[in-house]
């Protein structure tokens, strides 16, 4: 068995397509076929089901390429560990990132980078925590960062970084004499833009009003907080955003900035990475950054 071989299964697994497969490892799609041939044949079970096309992995296949995986990032997490020793870090750093933190992001990757200069760092920044988590399982990613409330985070380190609080921004027109904090009676009347139901960080707005027995009925909804900001920036909108976002994206002049209490909502952000040993080095090189960090959004 060769390690060409299970990079290649292991590819034709995510891209689903021979041809995508082989272009992907650099090779023509017969060396890759039969390449993987030559595995089923050493271990005696068919791994790819065959038409025209690719049509999926045999049972015997969704299993294997679990293990295929876990080898190869054993593999690549012994040659970082080796370079280590003799050079310092180096490779690529994976890491996935939902949306919510990818204006705080940089209080991490910037001081890693400082830290080991020979490293890169892929960053991902438009999954969901559950996809993260996942990919993490099956070593496409080496550390993620997520809302870890109600996410399955069974064999991971979770290392929490910080509060993310909710806000509510408006122009000074929209907010004249309102309090600080201001009730949530009051802001439902606004002309509010929100994010999408489906999006995270609507669901804890959402979640937190319910027990209010409150419904936010916003005239506008997007997927973007960079859109819902633009939108306030006009003067004639107001919005729930969080406070994080408005470290790196300041607010427009004239925009205020009111907290949100009774309920106020808040989430807890975490860096998570898997808790396998020995692991990924360059994944435990970003924990021990992260545990130095300041996080203060």
């Amino acid at each position: 068995m060769l390690f060409r071989q299970l990079e290649y299964f292991v590819a034709l697994a995510r891209e689903k397509h021979f041809a995508r497969a082989a272009a992907a490892c650099y090779v023509s799609q017969p060396a890759l076929s039969e390449a993987i041939r030559k595995l089923e044949t050493e271990l005696k079970v068919p791994l790819v089901r065959r038409g025209q096309s690719f049509e999926g992995l045999t049972p015997e296949g969704e299993r294997l390429v679990l293990w295929a995986r876990r080898i190869l990032a054993d593999h690549d997490a012994l040659i970082h560990e080796v370079t280590a020793l003799q050079t310092g870090l180096t490779g690529e750093l994976r890491l996935g990132v939902i949306p919510a933190a990818s204006s705080t992001v940089a209080l991490l990757t910037d001081p890693f980078c400082a830290e080991h200069p020979l490293v890169r760092v892929q960053l991902e920044s438009s999954q969901r925590s559950a996809g993260i988590v996942e990919r993490i399982r099956r070593f496409e990613l080496d550390a993620g960062i997520i809302y870890p409330d109600g996410v399955d985070t069974a064999g991971l380190t979770v290392i929490p970084l910080y509060e993310e609080r909710q806000v509510l921004i408006a122009s000074g027109e929209l907010l004249t004499s309102q309090p600080d904090p201001m009730p949530w009676a009051d802001v439902l009347q606004l002309p509010l833009c929100l994010l999408n139901t489906g999006m995270r960080g609507r669901q804890l707005l959402d979640d937190a009003l319910a027990g209010q027995g409150l419904t936010p009925a916003p005239r506008l909804e997007a997927d973007s907080v960079v859109s819902l900001l633009a939108h306030v920036s006009t003067g004639r909108w107001a919005s729930v955003v969080g406070q994080p976002w408005l470290r790196t994206v300041r607010p427009p002049a004239g925009v205020q900035v009111l907290a949100l209490d009774n309920p106020s909502v808040t989430a807890t952000v975490a860096l998570v990475t898997s808790a396998a040993e020995p692991g990924s080095v360059l994944a435990r090189a970003l924990v021990e950054t992260a545990q130095k960090a300041r996080f203060d959004p």
